[in-house]
């Protein structure tokens, strides 16, 4: 009704016309009502029936003028479960945060054991940092394939390779929880379907902002695109450096570690895979 207003009397009286019973309706009385109580019965069902046709009608063109300034029953539906989801997303988020803090702060405790008060101000606020920090470099695990790639799947008949080279990507070592950082090269055959661009980004991102190693990395990468568009073959090169063999234990600086992962074509085909390596090594020094 609040879409209808007067547009919704004048419909009344075209089906009240329509039906032959615009005198009952415009000059009620008892005897009236009496004597046409059963063509009323018979005939209301399908009086309603029409009514409610014309009005979901009306009121759809209504919104349809507006703008559709209001959200349908369904995109509410939609908004509420999106709202529900954010909101128990931020709940887990701030639980976890603030176990997070009180650890980290037992930590600094140990560490900066017999450390005067005084010389500690700065830090008063490290184990919430840090908290929030290590939850952002493992929010890769609360990350779904899918999700990821949304909907970037194209239908495409392009038989040639496709190759995105040098994408920055920074991790934890699972054994130490220390950085390792580098850059990760990706191709694949296309099955008459390709994968928007940044999305293979986004899936080596998704993957790296977990506790990895660097071969484990290699492998979930390429069996994402796989599973993703099902191409002829993928390749994927990782080139690291490991602050974990860097700034302790063995302190080689200058160590970078490789790893390649080929599947399908890149495996079976030497020519494909030799093309592969020639085109991410093009350039480079």
């Amino acid at each position: 009704a609040e879409y209808m207003g007067t547009p919704l009397a004048k419909m009344k009286r075209r089906i009240s016309e329509s039906s032959g019973n615009k005198q009952h309706l415009d000059h009620p009385d008892k005897s009236n009502a009496s004597s046409g109580s059963d063509d009323a019965e018979e005939d209301a069902p399908v009086e309603t029936s029409q009514q409610a046709a014309k009005h979901s009608k009306l009121a759809s063109t209504a919104r349809t003028a507006r703008g559709s300034l209001r959200l349908s029953d369904l995109e509410k539906v939609q908004s509420l479960v999106t709202s529900h989801k954010e909101s128990h997303h931020e709940e887990n988020y701030n639980r976890r945060l603030d176990a997070l803090t009180d650890n980290y702060a037992s930590i600094l405790g140990i560490a900066e054991e017999g450390v005067a008060e005084a010389d500690r101000q700065s830090v008063a606020r490290t184990p919430q940092r840090a908290a929030a920090a290590l939850l952002f470099f493992t929010s890769g695990y609360h990350l779904e394939l899918e999700a990821v790639i949304a909907k970037a799947r194209f239908k495409e008949p392009h038989e040639g390779m496709v190759i995105v080279r040098d994408i920055d990507f920074y991790s934890l070592c699972e054994h130490h929880m220390v950085p390792f950082f580098g850059r990760v090269s990706v191709g694949y055959l296309p099955n008459r379907r390709v994968l928007g661009l940044s999305k293979v980004a986004r899936v080596v991102e998704m993957y790296s902002r977990r506790l990895q190693l660097q071969e484990k990395l290699t492998d979930q990468v390429a069996e994402a695109l796989m599973q993703a568009i099902q191409p002829l073959g993928v390749g994927v090169i990782v080139e690291a450096t490991h602050l974990c063999m860097a700034m302790r234990g063995v302190q080689k600086t200058r160590a970078s570690t490789v790893t390649s992962t080929m599947l399908g074509e890149f495996r079976e085909n030497a020519k494909t895979r030799e093309e592969f390596l020639q085109l991410v090594a093009r350039g480079k020094k």
